[in-house]
């Protein structure tokens, strides 16, 4: 089993912590992890992207030319990235910032992120709604071993963003379950 993920959207959407999060959870599972971030000029407001795989073999490049899944968190990303998506790929895309228009060749799940985290109290947790909503499409990694992560990486002394973390990746989750 290979994955390979590109996660895009504008600097400040939370784009690299949701790769970093997804990353550590798959090497706490004992998978092997590349997360390859693009820092640049692009950081604030531009279009900001990371690549992940994870697979139960070692991995020869971090580089993705082609991705299992995107996860696409606004419009010019879409633009940007969405042809290297392979054939019966995966496209988990924010329609409260990004529209994709139907295409047989790789399934899409759309949903309003942002709007889901406005309505949690918190918009920089849409990303964390889309990973809740990709994780329980894929089920590469158990949302529980996403949860201990966030305990991990969670600033110590704010429960609050704990708390609203969580809620956003099982809002994501339940996404899925209709």
């Amino acid at each position: 089993m290979t994955e390979r993920i590109i996660i895009a959207g504008s600097g400040g959407q939370g784009v690299m912590l949701l790769g970093k999060v997804l990353a550590q959870a798959a090497m706490e599972e004992g998978k092997c992890v590349t997360w390859l971030p693009a820092y640049g000029p692009e950081v604030r407001g531009g279009t900001s992207h990371c690549m992940v795989t994870i697979s139960d073999q070692e991995i020869g490049s971090p580089y993705i030319n082609k991705a299992d899944t995107l996860i696409i968190l606004n419009n010019p990303s879409l633009k940007r990235f969405g042809t290297r998506l392979k054939d019966k790929g995966l496209l988990v895309s924010n329609s409260s910032l990004a529209k994709a228009g139907p295409d047989k060749r790789i399934k899409i799940l759309q949903f309003p992120f942002t709007d889901i985290a406005v309505e949690l109290g918190n918009i920089k947790v849409a990303n964390m709604v889309a990973l809740g909503c990709y994780l329980r499409e894929k089920e590469i990694i158990k949302i529980k071993k996403m949860l201990e992560v966030f305990r991990f990486m969670s600033p110590a002394g704010r429960n609050d963003i704990l708390e609203v973390n969580e809620r956003a990746l099982q809002e994501g989750a339940q996404l899925i379950d209709g």
